[in-house]
């Protein structure tokens, strides 16, 4: 559940994706149980909830899982989580946004300011770093789809503002308010999307080399390790070449 870079996703690098499927199917849970909770628990009905069901899918989570994580907001016995955002800068002056939900702020606030304090950063203010950032909505496809052509042909046909592709996945940009129209109308020439979700997409990104690379992704699967945190968005953009050195 990384941010968005290049590398969008820390655990694809590392593949440690299978060793942390536990974790993903959780967090996924409590994402679609707070959807449920938060509106209808219907999929069809609820766009925050389809979202959450689609990347659950795209995670390949058993419909059961998915199933129960619902029925679990329908019968009232779900925890009361609630949304926190974190902000803070890391290694090399990166800025990086904490999205979590958690039923203990007091928790969740000790173990994301241990984990930035620990590995190069420091935690700042709400509104630290965010208006670095656009909140926007952000719409997933795997590279296998088709080439950069055919997604932006799509896209523009959707009524997105944005393609951006890079061989091995694309991520189509919308505004918040028109996402999920967005993503119904991907839908019907692309297929379902890996994930539909807002975003925060940094206006410029900071260039991290060797020196830092390394402590700002322990920083990164740290904090991403922890149960409470659903999403890590950073401003960071790291060279192939410095990825290779990384292995």
């Amino acid at each position: 559940m990384a941010g968005h870079s290049k590398f969008k996703n820390i655990m694809h690098r590392k593949g440690a994706q299978d060793k942390k499927r536990s974790a993903m199917f959780s967090k996924l849970s409590r994402e679609i149980t707070v959807a449920a909770k938060m509106g209808m628990p219907d999929p069809d009905m609820n766009p925050r909830l389809r979202a959450a069901v689609n990347a659950a899918k795209a995670q390949s989570m058993p419909k059961d899982n998915i199933q129960r994580a619902i029925d679990k907001a329908s019968k009232g016995d779900a925890e009361n989580y609630e949304e926190v955002r974190y902000e803070g800068y890391g290694p090399g002056g990166v800025a990086i946004i904490v999205e979590a939900l958690t039923d203990n702020r007091n928790r969740t606030a000790t173990n994301v300011r241990t984990a930035f304090s620990k590995n190069g950063g420091n935690l700042g203010a709400s509104g630290a770093v965010s208006h670095g950032f656009e909140r926007l909505g952000l719409i997933e496809y795997p590279g296998s789809v088709g080439d950069e052509e055919k997604v932006l042909e799509a896209a523009i046909e959707a009524g997105a503002d944005d393609v951006e592709s890079d061989g091995e996945s694309h991520s189509v940009w919308t505004t918040v308010e028109n996402l999920h129209e967005v993503a119904g109308e991907l839908e019907k020439s692309l297929g379902e999307a890996e994930g539909v979700k807002l975003a925060w997409k940094p206006n410029l990104k900071v260039d991290v080399g060797e020196d830092n690379a390394s402590t700002l992704f322990k920083l990164i699967d740290t904090l991403d390790d922890d149960d409470d945190v659903q999403t890590v968005w950073g401003n960071y953009e790291v060279s192939e070449e410095v990825m290779e050195k990384l292995g």
